[in-house]
């Protein structure tokens, strides 16, 4: 078995990598964008320090085929030799790469629409040439566009009606229905994850933007949301460790999984009872406010750079509306499948909130390690 992967150096990424090494004995060719082999290979590091020591990593890079190229590029700039090799060993494909700037329509576009035109050509070439066992894609919950006081599942979410609230979830959408009509005799899983945020096992993290947003929003003296506001917030290590175990499953139970927490989704309130002893005081809640609030993180998103406040204006403008339209996603088939559920985010809040504050939101990242 070989898994040709792309996003293999992001955050989501690193988790997947991680739990196909763990959980199979499958060779991942891991497509890169770098300058040469060295650069990639210290990309890959940087993405898997978070979960493998130096010995474990070279012992992975034994079982890890690198494979140069750019979503961006024509073919996906795969050398005729390289992907010729592609075509003739890779049995799946993992497909995680994404851009997920939520402001960008042009980013959007030519990474999530163009980059995944350009790999499902490629998986079907392989197809063409034999059988590809599975097309697996990364989508997000954002497909489901916008939403009010909702619990959405899988079949139900993808409403071509509704409008969307950003580039991201518009474009991920889109792909979503160009994988079915492009692979349809193709074995295909669509991974829908939720807000993702943070590890249950441990309070490190590499990821920053909701991290951000939950310890602006924990700092505030007044939160402007009502607690009992559901928050669909799943660890990374769930989501990792569900993608690697269905793709690689015979015959998956279903083609579209939401990683969520689904209808066990803590609220507001939950997670200033679990903040409180970090804090040391209560959150308080005013309701009624989100939309004056909305207003103001748009007025000081538009604050020129270099004012303290406009990183807060332009983080928040992104995230607010998936904070407070109380939507959650059901997660009954993956649960099912996997055999758990995971961990609340209220049991790993507080470690995740004094890890971001202690390191300035900068992981300590240690450099290239010298080969054993």
């Amino acid at each position: 078995m070989s898994i040709f992967l792309t996003g293999g150096t992001g955050y989501l990424g690193g988790y997947v990598i991680t739990e196909l090494l763990a959980r199979t004995d499958a060779r991942l060719a891991v497509m890169t964008r770098a300058k040469n082999l060295d650069h990639a290979r210290e990309k890959l590091w940087k993405s898997l320090q978070l979960h493998l020591d130096a010995a474990d990593f070279f012992a992975a890079l034994e079982r890890i085929d690198i494979v140069p190229g750019d979503l961006h590029a024509p073919g996906l700039g795969l050398p005729d030799d390289v992907r010729a090799k592609v075509v003739r060993e890779c049995d799946s494909v993992l497909h995680i790469a994404a851009s997920l700037n939520r402001k960008s329509s042009k980013a959007c576009f030519n990474t999530n629409l163009r980059g995944t035109l350009s790999v499902v050509k490629l998986a079907r070439e392989i197809a063409d040439a034999h059988e590809l066992r599975r097309f697996s894609y990364v989508s997000t919950v954002a497909v489901a566009g916008q939403r009010d006081n909702e619990v959405v599942h899988e079949d139900e979410a993808v409403d071509w009606a509704r409008s969307d609230y950003d580039p991201y979830g518009r474009t991920k959408k889109f792909t979503e229905h160009m994988v079915a009509e492009l692979l349809p005799d193709i074995s295909r899983v669509v991974f829908r994850p939720s807000i993702v945020m943070g590890d249950s096992r441990h309070e490190r993290t590499t990821q920053w933007d909701m991290v951000r947003a939950t310890v602006a929003l924990a700092d505030l003296p007044v939160v402007p949301l009502d607690q009992t506001t559901r928050l669909d917030i799943v660890p990374a290590d769930f989501v990792g460790e569900a993608i690697a175990r269905i793709h690689v499953k015979e015959r998956p139970d279903h083609g579209i999984y939401h990683l969520s927490a689904g209808v066990r989704a803590i609220t507001a309130g939950d997670i200033a009872t679990a903040m409180e002893p970090v804090l040391g005081r209560r959150m308080r809640f005013v309701k009624h406010l989100d939309g004056a609030t909305d207003l103001a993180f748009r007025a000081m998103n538009r604050l020129p750079r270099g004012n303290a406040l406009q990183p807060i204006g332009a983080l928040m403008k992104v995230f607010w509306p998936y904070v407070v339209y109380n939507t959650v996603f059901d997660n009954d088939r993956i649960t099912k499948e996997i055999g758990r559920m995971p961990e609340p985010f209220t049991t790993y809040c507080g470690p995740l909130y004094r890890f971001a504050k202690g390191c300035s939101f900068r992981f300590p990242y240690r450099d290239y390690p010298e080969a054993p």
